[in-house]
């Protein structure tokens, strides 16, 4: 199916030269008479390389064929992470490279969402937030309990994060995938 250049916003997925990307920024120029330029910067889900591109008036793209499969994470060998379908128990390999900075919020047991681009696993799509157990926090100086004031915190994963003051080890708390943020302390 072919995508006007105008739908390439943020987060869509397509296929150019043979290859699915993800729309990660979409800048919109219109030109006099109509025209316009589209200025993306698009992510690789095959190798993960960033590109920024020009599309003009009324070029096309195909969108990309991929399909998901929730799968449970298994572990990782430091290069090559496993996946299992646990209705099929056919199980998958992404290598390290692909699955980036997301492996700070992946703990063995944990389900995802893998996409297939060919029947080839291609790209590791995390929960918006996950629950992280925080391994090593400073104790807060007494009476200085204010949410305002951060301190960083080491999780389960080896990844730190800020957190504030009354966060302590032990804790459970909701970190955003997307940005790493610290979101909230989970009641268990």
């Amino acid at each position: 199916m072919a995508l006007s250049i105008t739908n390439l916003k943020k987060g869509v997925l397509f296929q150019w030269e043979g290859e699915p990307f993800r729309v990660v920024e979409y800048n919109q120029k219109v030109m006099g008479r109509g025209g316009s330029i589209v200025n993306v910067r698009i992510k690789s889900l095959m190798d993960g390389k960033v590109l920024e591109k020009t599309f003009k008036g009324n070029e096309q793209v195909d969108s990309a064929d991929v399909t998901n499969q929730t799968v449970q994470y298994l572990y990782s060998d430091g290069a090559t992470f496993f996946f299992m379908n646990e209705e099929t128990f056919e199980q998958f390999e992404i290598l390290a490279d692909l699955v980036g900075d997301g492996a700070g919020y992946l703990k063995e047991g944990d389900k995802v969402t893998l996409q297939f681009f060919n029947d080839v696993a291609i790209n590791v799509e995390l929960p918006k937030n996950v629950p992280l157990r925080v391994t090593y926090a400073e104790n807060a100086v007494k009476g200085d309990t204010s949410s305002s004031i951060t301190k960083e915190a080491t999780v389960e994963t080896g990844i730190t994060v800020r957190v504030p003051a009354f966060v302590k080890e032990g804790d459970l708390i909701s970190v955003d995938t997307a940005t790493g943020a610290y979101r909230e302390r989970v009641k268990e």
